[in-house]
């Protein structure tokens, strides 16, 4: 715990000093309610065949790349009462090479994740580093490649899951396709993940995952987002179903 500690309060604090220069922009703050039909995280299926409901505030710090994201998750089914989770992630994000075709976007965070209704020794409490890069103008026709790495380890040497630390690899394609009816694009997806340790030991090809979604403006700084994803699982391990269908419906509001 006392590890994670300096990190965060430099990522937080660090947002608060360069709002000094950036007082000519707002203070961001986007909320995000979300219905998935299965929460598929990182291949597994953490409410089983159950849908999971997820509260979101998201701070952006001026614009300065600093920003603070909680998040509040939930079954819509009983039975998961134990795993309820909250998560705390401050964040940086930005862009270098800008101008070249191998220009960067970049977020790095790192969440504090618990179950309030457990004992945090007890609850599988952890923390978790993920590290996002995209190059969005290196592929021709409008294709995005993207890489995420998920670093998890338990919150406490004594807790209940002290064994469980790994990673997780994933590696994604993204594009963007005009359709004249829709007001914004069709944004298909392919995520390939990688278990390194991470997701009951694992270690081999875990998931592909495609999907399609849109936006939908409802009105000013509102907008609703439909989602539809197919997992196909590459290992028994991550989830013992191979085929999986799910849906994720968003609704955002920005100010």
């Amino acid at each position: 715990m006392k590890k994670m500690l300096l990190p965060i309060v430099l990522i937080v604090l660090g947002g608060f000093a360069n709002v000094q220069g950036a007082e000519e922009k707002d203070l961001g703050v986007t909320l995000d309610m979300t219905y998935a039909s299965k929460w598929l995280s990182k291949g597994v299926e953490a409410y089983g065949s159950k849908g999971g409901t997820f509260e979101t505030v998201d701070i952006d710090f001026y614009g300065t790349g600093f920003g603070l994201k909680t998040t509040w998750r939930n079954s819509t089914s009983s039975g998961f009462v134990d795993k309820q989770r909250f998560d705390f992630r401050p964040y940086y994000k930005g862009s270098f090479f800008d101008g070249e075709s191998y220009a960067t976007n970049y977020n790095v965070s790192v969440g504090y994740e618990y179950y309030p209704g457990l004992d945090r020794t007890k609850a599988g409490t952890a923390f978790e580093w993920i590290f996002a890069f995209s190059w969005p103008d290196i592929l021709p026709w409008n294709v995005t490649p993207s890489y995420i790495a998920h670093y998890e380890y338990p919150g406490g040497s004594d807790y209940a899951n002290s064994n469980v630390t790994g990673w997780v690899h994933r590696f994604l394609l993204s594009y963007d396709m005009i359709v004249p009816e829709l007001e914004k694009p069709l944004h298909f997806t392919t995520d390939l993940g990688y278990c390194d340790g991470l997701g009951n030991k694992v270690h081999d090809w875990g998931y592909f995952t495609t999907g399609v979604s849109t936006k939908f403006p409802i009105k000013e700084n509102l907008s609703f987002v439909p989602g539809l994803y197919y997992q196909i699982t590459l290992d028994d391990n991550i989830s013992k179903h191979k085929d999986i269908l799910y849906t994720m419906l968003s609704l955002k509001y920005a100010f």
